[in-house]
């Protein structure tokens, strides 16, 4: 089961290293990562390119993850009954892992796991989905600020995962449940360390606001 675990854990970071974002800027022969906040995910790609940008940068990332995690069942519904509920997660994991931070990216730097996190969400668990995003929408229409709902809908995955879990939703196995909780932690930890520079203009009261109004190529925000 642990050559299992790294086995997903490589095929989801694989599967996380394709930035749709990235790619679609060096089509337009620019770089995503020098422009706005050098970030390569949708808000930066919203910000810079406009929403169909976006939309295709929040397509290609929710859709890693879900990718990541059908090839995990494939490989192991069959070996690994009772256990592929947990090698699905650590795939998901992997994913995230890698759009954060690709090999191929100066720095290592990618996206924030946020659309990652939310593809995955759709494919292990998709009852989660419903609580997550609506409190991600309604943190953001409330006070405007994409970072924050980004972090509070980490936070619903980590203890809708916890709650589902005992209630039996998940259909996981006692033996693996705690470890899946664990992952959970770690993943919710990730996303929240990602947004480590949010959080201090945020406390600052100078984290930017959220629009969709498309800005000149090239201008930092």
């Amino acid at each position: 089961m642990l050559v299992n675990r790294i086995i997903v854990l490589v095929i989801g970071y694989f599967c996380g290293i394709i930035l749709p974002g990235y790619i679609y800027s060096r089509l337009k022969h620019q770089d995503i990562t020098k422009l706005g906040s050098g970030n390569a995910g949708t808000t930066n790609m919203l910000r810079m390119y406009g929403w169909k940008a976006g939309l295709v940068t929040l397509l290609g990332d929710v859709s890693k993850p879900m990718l990541a995690i059908l090839i995990t069942w494939l490989l192991f519904h069959n070996s690994e009954p009772e256990g592929v509920r947990l090698l699905q997660l650590y795939a998901g994991l992997g994913t995230i892992i890698g759009h954060n931070h690709p090999f191929y990216m100066k720095h290592f730097k990618g996206g924030k796991g946020i659309a990652c996190t939310g593809g995955m969400m759709i494919a292990f668990c998709p009852v989660e989905v419903p609580i997550g995003l609506s409190v991600f929408i309604l943190t953001v229409v409330l006070t405007k600020y994409v970072s924050l709902g980004s972090m509070l809908g980490l936070i619903s995955f980590f203890v809708q995962t916890i709650v589902f879990g005992e209630l039996g939703i998940l259909n996981v196995t006692t033996v693996y449940k705690t470890e899946i909780y664990v992952l959970a932690g770690v993943i919710t930890l990730m996303g929240i360390v990602r947004h480590r520079e949010n959080i201090g203009r945020l406390l600052h009261g100078n984290e930017n606001k959220f629009s969709i109004k498309k800005k000149k190529e090239g201008t930092v925000s």
